[in-house]
């Protein structure tokens, strides 16, 4: 298991403080604030450790509200909305300085029988024939006004081999092209011994689900993204739908495109799938995404 990923496992292993309060810390990340995924994650974590055993986590809805500290510790309270014969709602609110930086709805199922179908898996590369980040970086450092990113960057998504199936917004800035990003991701090492749960894994996946999602906004109009500073942005809201079983530490397919930008915000939406079909996850994400005030003129 490679060393970042035992540090991030580490991330989600939150301390509880009282009940239903929990204690998080953060990570170095490229920009100089918490990475979203990690607070959606270890927000995630929070509620399901006061689910009732046997119960998956199905659904979660979940607000930006201001940028995180990544030199403090994270609060996290679990609201216990409902405990239902089939269903469990949790509310978790993230608080940092005194005020509320993250807030999230989660709910939870006993698993069932029912109507059964999905969007098939669309056609593309295997990961195994695909360039890994690095590679990728390295190949194209030339295209970043600053390559000092490329070491904290790598070092930020170390945990995580994330491929590219296209290349990413950065190495195509000036040529607009259809607004859709396909990317494999995994764990930088296999899951096992008593942390392999089925909640771990969602967890995981919430916390990669932010890294990529917005970078079919970018393809629509050309921009390099946050990479090239040529516009600034951050996530607002993000939700998630848990469909069927997966494992993170297996490959799967995030699907990304963009149906809409506008007003300095820009709308995505993906599809998860495992290496072998299945539609594991569904994910939406609206984030600020704004042109720097010097091309306003």
């Amino acid at each position: 298991m490679h060393q970042a990923l035992v540090s991030l496992l580490d991330l989600l292993d939150l301390e509880q403080i009282e009940r239903d309060i929990f204690r998080g810390r953060s990570t170095s990340a490229v920009i100089p604030r918490v990475f979203g995924g990690q607070v959606a994650a270890q927000a995630l974590v929070a509620a399901g450790r006061t689910v009732p055993e046997g119960r998956d986590a199905h659904s979660l809805h979940s607000y930006f509200l201001r940028p995180g500290d990544p030199g403090a510790p994270i609060v996290y309270t679990v609201d216990r909305i409902r405990d239902g014969r089939s269903f469990t709602t949790r509310r978790v609110v993230a608080v940092q300085h005194g005020q509320p930086i993250f807030h999230l709805s989660a709910s939870f199922q006993t698993p069932e029988p029912g109507l059964d179908h999905q969007y098939p898996m669309p056609a593309v590369p295997g990961p195994e024939t695909l360039p890994t980040a690095e590679e990728t970086l390295t190949r194209h450092a030339d295209r970043l006004p600053d390559r000092s990113v490329i070491p904290r960057l790598l070092d930020a998504r170390a945990a995580v081999d994330l491929r590219y199936v296209d290349a990413p917004p950065f190495v195509t800035a000036g040529e607009a092209r259809a607004p859709r990003s396909q990317v494999w991701f995994r764990t930088n090492g296999q899951l096992d011994g008593p942390i392999d749960r089925p909640l771990l894994h969602v967890c995981l996946a919430t916390y990669v689900s932010d890294m990529t999602l917005l970078d079919s906004v970018l393809l629509a109009h050309g921009r390099g993204g946050w990479l090239t500073g040529d516009v600034v942005g951050a996530s607002l809201d993000h939700a998630m739908w848990f469909h069927r079983p997966f494992r993170a530490d297996e490959w799967l397919l995030y699907d990304q495109e963009s149906p809409s930008a506008s007003g300095g915000r820009g709308l995505g939406q993906a599809r998860i799938h495992t290496r072998d079909g299945a539609l594991a996850i569904t994910v939406i994400q609206e984030g600020v995404v704004r042109v720097p005030r010097a091309e306003h003129g």
